[in-house]
Formats: C-alpha cells, sequence, structure tokens
C-alpha cells in the first residue's frame, strides 16, 4: 500500500466527519494495554543482501515436522499430503487466479469448488455444502447464526468439550447482537448428557458439539441427539474431523442439522497455524438460510456441462441487510488442495489415513498410561487420533524436557485454563512405530519422582 501523506488538519477533519474529536476517541474499542504506548522503534534501513541474510536467518530458527518428531495437534494436523497435491496446486491457473468476481468466466474454478462440494457432501452425509469458509471456528458461528435465522431462538448451547479457540470466535462473532451463550459442561471427557437434556428447552436454538471433541475423544451423539432435538426448534450443529469420517458414522446418521469442521487435514500442511478452511454442510431446505455461497452445476446454450454461482447470499453481491454472512471470500486454494487430496486417496485411502491414526494413537497411548506416574484421565473413553495424558508434574516441563530430545511431546493444556498436568497428544498415520518408540522410550527415562 502506498504511503499517503495526510496532514494533521486533514486527519481532524475526517475524524470529524465520522463523528470523533481524535484518534484515540476512534480506537476505544481497543483495550488500552494492547495500544502502542510509544512510538514503534524501528532499526535502520536495510539493503536487500542484508534483509534477505536477515529472513534467511530467521527461517533457518523453525524447526518443521519433518526435522522433529512430532506430536502436535490441538486442531492443526500432520497428515502426509501426496506430492501430486502441491503440483497441481501451485499450477498458475489456479495460484494466481483470486475469488472468480466474474464467476462464469472461471469454469475451471467453479469446477473444482463444485466438486468439493461434492465431496464434502458424501463425509458428510449432508445434502448441501458451501464453498468453504475461513476455518472451523468461523464455520461454528456461522451456524449460530443461520440457526437464529432459521429458527428466531437465539440461545445457544456450546460443549464444554469444544475446542476453546472455536469459543472464542463463537463469542466475538455473536457478541453485541443478542445471542445468549450458554455452556454446557463436559463430565469424563465428554459432554455431559443429563445436564445437556436439562439445558435444551423452547428457548434454545441450537447446540454446537464437537466429536471428536477437544480432548479427541468421541462424543455419543445418538444420546446427544435426542437432548437436543426434544425442542423440534432446535438446530444441532456437529463439528467434525473430516479424517474420521471415513470410519466414524457421518453427522447425517445422527440426525444433525449442520456439519462443520476444519478442513486443513486434508491435503493442506501445518503451516505454523494456518491458513485453515472451514467446511460446512446441511439440509437441503435451509441452502438459502446458508451463509458464504454455493457452486451449482447446469447447461449453457448449447446444451454442454457448465457451472454458477447458483446461490451467493454475502454482502458483497446483495444489499448489506439482506445477506446471510460477512464472509466475504471462501478459501479456495485451499479447498482445491482438499479436493485434489480426496481424488486422489479415494474412498480406501481415507479409510486407511483414518485406521492408522486411530490405531498408532492407541498403542502410544497404551504404552505411554504404562510409565510410572502417567495415566490416562478420560480411561475407558473411545477416542480417535488424539487424546489427553496426565503427567505427574506440570506438562509444560515434560513438553521442554522432549524438546530437548527433539520430540515435540505435544499441546501443554495448561494454555487453555485445563489442568496443567495435561498434555493433549495427537498421532497420524505419518508416524512410524520407531518414531513412537522412541517417544515411549525418552519419556521413560525421565525421572519425575
Amino acid at each position: 500500500m502506498p504511503y499517503i501523506s495526510n496532514t494533521d488538519a486533514e486527519r481532524l477533519q475526517m475524524l470529524k466527519r465520522i463523528g470523533v474529536d481524535s484518534f484515540d476517541e476512534l480506537i476505544t474499542a481497543i483495550p488500552k494495554h494492547l495500544r502502542m504506548s510509544e512510538p514503534l522503534r524501528l532499526e535502520p534501513a536495510l539493503t536487500e543482501l542484508e534483509i534477505t541474510r536477515r529472513i534467511n536467518e530467521r527461517g533457518c530458527g523453525n524447526v518443521c515436522v519433518e526435522d522433529a518428531n512430532s506430536f502436535l495437534g490441538a486442531g492443526v494436523y500432520d497428515h502426509h499430503i501426496p506430492a501430486a497435491v502441491d503440483t497441481i496446486v501451485s499450477r498458475p491457473e489456479f495460484s494466481t487466479a483470486y475469488t472468480p468476481y466474474q464467476a462464469e468466466v472461471s469454469q475451471g474454478t467453479l469446477q473444482f469448488i463444485y466438486e468439493y462440494q461434492t465431496m464434502i457432501c458424501e463425509l458428510t452425509g449432508m445434502s448441501i455444502a458451501n464453498a468453504s469458509m475461513y476455518d472451523a471456528a468461523s464455520a461454528a458461528a456461522e451456524a449460530i447464526l443461520m440457526a437464529v435465522r432459521k429458527n428466531k431462538l437465539k440461545k445457544a448451547v456450546l460443549s464444554g468439550a469444544l475446542h476453546p479457540e472455536y469459543l472464542k470466535v463463537i463469542k466475538a462473532y455473536t457478541e453485541g447482537i443478542g445471542i445468549e451463550l450458554e455452556i454446557c459442561p463436559s463430565k469424563n471427557g465428554q459432554t455431559d448428557a443429563e445436564a445437556l437434556a436439562e439445558m435444551v428447552d423452547d428457548t434454545v436454538g441450537s447446540v454446537v458439539i464437537q466429536t471428536p471433541n477437544f480432548f479427541g475423544n468421541i462424543e455419543p451423539m445418538q444420546e446427544l441427539e435426542k437432548a437436543v432435538h426434544k425442542n423440534p426448534k432446535a438446530l444441532l450443529v456437529s463439528a467434525v474431523d473430516p479424517i474420521s469420517l471415513a470410519v466414524l458414522a457421518p453427522p447425517s446418521s445422527y440426525n444433525a442439522d449442520i456439519a462443520v469442521g476444519e478442513g486443513q487435514a486434508l491435503g493442506n500442511g501445518m503451516y505454523m497455524g494456518g491458513p485453515l478452511f472451514g467446511f460446512f454442510a446441511t439440509r437441503l431446505e435451509m441452502a438459502r438460510s446458508m451463509p458464504g455461497r454455493i457452486v451449482g452445476g447446469t447447461v449453457d446454450i448449447e446444451g454442454k456441462r457448465a457451472y454458477a454461482l447458483t446461490l451467493q447470499a454475502r454482502e458483497q453481491h446483495i444489499r448489506r441487510e439482506k445477506a446471510t454472512s460477512n464472509i466475504c471470500s471462501n478459501q479456495s486454494l485451499c479447498t482445491l488442495a482438499a479436493t485434489v487430496y480426496m481424488s486422489l486417496l479415494g474412498r480406501e485411502g481415507l479409510i486407511e489415513v483414518a485406521t492408522q491414526s486411530a490405531q498408532k494413537a492407541h498403542h502410544l497411548a497404551n504404552k505411554l498410561a504404562a510409565i510410572k506416574g502417567f495415566s490416562l484421565p478420560f480411561a475407558g473413553v473411545p477416542f480417535f487420533k488424539e487424546f489427553v495424558l496426565q503427567c505427574p508434574v506440570p506438562a509444560a516441563r515434560v513438553v521442554e524436557d522432549m524438546l530437548n530430545q527433539g520430540i515435540y511431546a505435544g499441546v501443554d493444556l495448561a494454555r487453555f485454563g485445563m489442568d496443567e498436568r495435561w498434555l493433549l497428544i495427537a498421532v497420524t498415520e505419518k508416524k512410524a512405530l520407531s518414531q513412537i518408540d522412541e517417544y515411549v522410550e525418552a519419556l521413560a527415562e525421565m525421572n519425575y519422582e
């Protein structure tokens, strides 16, 4: 962006036009502790050679998952990505193309979005999917807003086992628009079914449950669904891991009304936590209430197959007050990677990825629980590819000690306000048994008595 040399008088004129007297008054919504209290201190300008050297030095300080034995998860996962995915995604007709504003001209982009939507419907069992969202957190938040549009009920119940970062995004989305959020407590690592049944009444418009949940545990969705739908107007929002859907029951099987989730595991790298993409699917009768946009198939005047933006109820396309959401774009390049990934692996390949991830996670969990002082706090609760390990010392210490051995042991759950001894560990199909054994042996050698 070019430098714009506004004078003090011009800035004051703009502030008055906005309706404030000073810049500080303009940013009152930003907490004071987040504002700069002194001028930004920049280093002297560097030459191109110097800045290139500096960037390379900083970059070399990063450790990628290929150079370390990583068991990190908590929403972003290290699955194998076939080389063909990046080869296809990096083709210039894809990588240089942005959101197709003159949509029908971009038939190639529309075709892969259409195929992506179809695959999400096949995974979830739902009738219709949109062209994707920013991430799972925003998809879950948009699902609550969609429920309000559908049933006019402004109370949402959120599972206490929902990803804490999803909860933060949902709170930000719903702040100031009259939506009431209630948290259903978790019990033994799962949503408390009895508490949920008591909380759902005729004022509840939506219930958001994640399965596998933040702890990696599989929720009893058939039982929870009954508690939700005792209010026939309430919508069940199921947040799911797409890889798990290769072996677990799809949201449609337990009558979910909306299925959302994080698609990063489908052919997208960890990328230090982003970019991500959220998928969003629902019943056909709610298509016109969906956020984002939907690509549909049709025929042109010559009778040939063609694709078009069928529904695009975004504020970029229609009057703001009639828009279904403020989502301004879908994550096209990320969803392209997912489409290529799912096409390459197919049904059997996805089942293999899911099966290996689950088997290796259970193998590691059993090995770690056998080490003196360590245990599984949710023993007996089914989990998919992620589980919580209770340590005899703060998990932060275990993470630091294991990092010295070249192993990313997992995510310290104290950062989310949970038990400081809990460590969240993720295992995918990429883990060789030798890497799992390395983890077990390194942890067994730690003396925490």
